[in-house]
Parts: C-alpha cells; structure tokens; sequence
C-alpha cells in the first residue's frame, strides 16, 4: 500500500534535502529551478533516494505546477514510518 505524503517545494536551494515537518508533512529543498519540469524530476530523484525505492515508485499525485505537493510513494525497504533518521532534519 503507498504512503501519501504533502510536500513543499523550496526549489533553487543550495543543496537538496529532505525536512520532516511532522505527521506525513517535508520540506523539501532542491537546488533544481522551478522550469520545464526540473524541480518536479528532481523531487521524484531526492524523494527515491530518501526512501529506499526506485524513481518509478515516486509520484505527483497533486500540484505539478505548484510547490505545494502530494506525493505517493510505493513501499520500499524502508517502512512509511521508518525513516532514516540522519537524513532527515526536524523543523
């Protein structure tokens, strides 16, 4: 079962990284700009990478012209509340 997560989008930042906002909210910074799709491609790569799965099982389900997001991500090796604690920073 996938996990539906709401997103915002912090795009040009100077690195990207994930921040939990707390229950199921993040924060998530991309140096990618806000142009042609390239934030929302490097949103799926970050998220995949943040939880274990492959870029395929990341999707947009709401806002692709938005910063505003959510996102489902399919289950990986991580469970929805099993996060990788060093990867993620609390706000």
């Amino acid at each position: 079962m996938p996990m539906r997560i709401t997103i915002k989008v912090i795009p040009r930042s100077k690195k990207n990284r994930v921040v939990e906002a707390g229950e199921g909210r993040f924060r998530v910074y991309l140096t990618a700009p806000p142009v042609e799709g390239k934030a929302n491609k490097a949103l799926i790569e970050c998220l995949a990478d943040h939880f274990g799965v492959k870029r395929r099982q990341v999707r947009i389900v709401l806002g692709q012209k938005n910063r505003e997001k959510v996102v489902e991500v399919a289950q990986g090796p991580l469970a929805p509340r099993q996060l990788r604690r060093q990867d993620v920073e609390l706000a």
